[in-house]
């Protein structure tokens, strides 16, 4: 007798749709390869260390690895400086070792998305470097170029106190380039069809290599037609993205766009693009409310964010995070929110960061195990793709004597041995300093000690990623607040394919008690995800959970029967 069972048109519908939208239920890890680890001993990470490591991310429950740049460099920040979009660094490897490392992620069925970072290129990429010739040569328009100093040259900086303004002036040109950035990364000029002719190449070359996706650095300065004469006068060209939308779905009908965009919940749904533009974004608004949520208890204004970035269109996905390669930026809060969160979690002028953010890791942010347990339970469950960071799964510190954002890029810390287990180099060659000293340093805090006691913050982190990938209701349901009727409770209900869950967070320091007095949850029994506990609800049909101080639980609903 045959074995050979029947798929349904219904199973091939749900199979085709979890397929196409892989990356709703994903957990992105988002590593540096120069600190994540080091293959060949010269004391930068590299293509071949991270190979090595890629059971350990499997085993983590990884499902997407973003690469930061490792393109050829100068390095004056951090690779974003991109002297050559079509190599790898010969600090990272060879093209080869590159190859090596996709077919070792993809037969893990790991998928890699990398960083694209089309805003800018280094000063000394050879583009920029035939555009100074002059008017003639045919790469000059390549960039953004003004013959008279604009009045508006020390405006629109990105970083203050560091950056002093986004024109400057060049000798062998006699003109001067703008550049949202640092000075040695002039932007690209978006607006010239061969300019964007030349990244959809770039583009198709890593598709063809097997990327499934991108994370497309500064998308909001990509979008803009800059010209002299003010800021006022910039034009945001939605139809780049469209047309980048266009050529990926052409070359690979799976692939992503995951924006690094921090703008007003309004203007979301155009970088979006009715589903026309990019499939994911980054949702920095909740982000920060998040985060202004744990320093006041009250979860009000964090209610109020989910609400703001709502998207009803089914393709389209926030990125959630706790914290990630740059600042904590607080830019979008209130004064005396941002001030709440700097005197909680970075009071001291050398833990801020360009007037608006915090320059420190989650772990020392948030202090004991309680509170990072929280943070990290409560973004797992918010409506979105969750995206960690290298080091945070173990609770790694931060080292705030290295400058500006440096401070959170420390070597990944894999043993008590010599240099962590990153490197076989001498401690001096290292590309960045390690944690060596007080409660984050290597020798208490590493992933080879983690792994053996089963109540670490590693092995948390395992089950809590689990947890998430088996709740899909997350990633692909629809979401709705729950009335919890005490402020320091978050209550959210997921609904999809007729499965609900429901997750509660306390995030005051006292146990508190929520009284659920509403259906779906008055008609069902709550199964505890977490323990094997099942809660009936009261004779009058209403449930009480039980949450301790900053405790959380996570609930599947089901029906109850006579």
């Amino acid at each position: 007798m045959s074995t050979t069972q029947c798929t349904t048109p219904a199973q091939l519908r749900y199979r085709t749709m979890i397929d196409d939208y892989w990356y709703k239920n994903a957990i992105i890890y988002s590593l540096d390869l120069e600190t994540f680890m080091d293959g060949n001993g010269d004391g930068v990470g590299d293509f071949r260390g991270l190979s090595e490591r890629l059971d350990y991310l499997h085993g983590l429950g990884v499902d997407v690895i973003w690469l930061a740049p490792f393109q050829p460099t100068p390095n004056r920040d951090n690779g974003y400086d991109i002297s050559d979009y079509y190599g790898v660094d010969p600090r990272h490897g060879s093209g080869g070792d590159f190859a090596e490392f996709m077919h070792l992620a993809n037969d893990r069925g790991m998928k890699v998305i990398i960083d694209l970072v089309i805003n800018h290129t280094s000063d000394q990429h050879p583009w920029f470097q035939q555009a100074r010739q002059g008017e003639d040569n045919p790469y000059h328009d390549w960039y953004v170029w003004s013959k008279e100093k604009p009045e508006d040259a020390e405006e629109g900086i990105i970083f203050p106190g560091v950056q002093e303004r986004t024109w400057t002036y060049d000798r062998k040109a006699q003109k001067y380039y703008f550049h949202r950035f640092y000075e040695f990364q002039p932007d690209l000029n978006m607006g010239n069809p061969a300019v964007r002719e030349e990244l959809h190449r770039v583009v198709g070359y890593y598709l063809s290599l097997g990327v499934a996706g991108f994370r497309v650095d500064a998308v909001p300065f990509v979008l803009e037609t800059q010209v002299p004469g003010g800021l006022d006068n910039v034009k945001i060209r939605f139809e780049i993205l469209e047309d980048l939308r266009q050529f990926l779905s052409w070359r690979r009908g799976d692939a992503v766009l995951l924006g690094e965009a921090n703008v007003d919940p309004k203007q979301a749904k155009k970088y979006f693009g009715d589903g026309g533009g990019l499939h994911m974004m980054f949702n920095f608004y909740v982000n920060q409310f998040l985060f202004h949520a744990l320093a006041s208890k009250d979860t009000g204004p964090l209610r109020k964010a989910l609400e703001q970035t709502r998207m009803d269109l089914p393709m389209a996905q926030w990125g959630h995070f706790l914290r990630n390669h740059d600042e904590l930026d607080l830019g979008r809060l209130s004064e005396e929110q941002r001030q709440l969160v700097f005197e909680h979690f970075g009071p001291k002028k050398e833990m801020q960061l360009y007037d608006r953010g915090i320059r420190r890791r989650l772990a020392p942010m948030l202090s004991d195990r309680p509170q990072i347990e929280l943070a990290y339970s409560l973004m797992f469950s918010l409506p979105g793709t969750p995206v960690m960071r290298y080091g945070d799964e173990l609770g790694m510190g931060d080292d705030l004597s290295l400058k500006e954002r440096d401070a959170v890029r420390t070597p990944m810390q894999w043993s008590e041995d010599s240099n962590a287990g990153f490197s076989s180099a001498s401690t001096k060659d290292l590309v960045h300093p390690l944690i060596d000293k007080g409660p984050y340093a290597f020798r208490l805090l590493n992933v080879e000690e983690q792994m053996r006691r089963d109540d670490s913050l590693l092995n948390w982190t395992k089950r809590m990623v689990r947890l998430r990938k088996e709740c899909p209701e997350i990633g692909y349901g629809e979401w709705e607040l729950v009335d919890t009727g005490q402020p320091a409770v978050l209550g959210i209900r997921y609904r999809f394919r007729g499965k609900i869950v429901l997750i509660l967070h306390n995030l005051s320091d006292e146990p508190l008690v929520v009284e659920l007095k509403k259906k779906p949850e008055t008609a069902c029994r709550l199964i505890d995800l977490r323990e094997v506990v099942a809660l009936a609800p009261e004779k009058d049909g209403t449930h009480l959970v039980r949450l301790g101080s900053l405790g959380y639980r996570w609930f599947r609903l089901k029906e109850v029967r006579d």
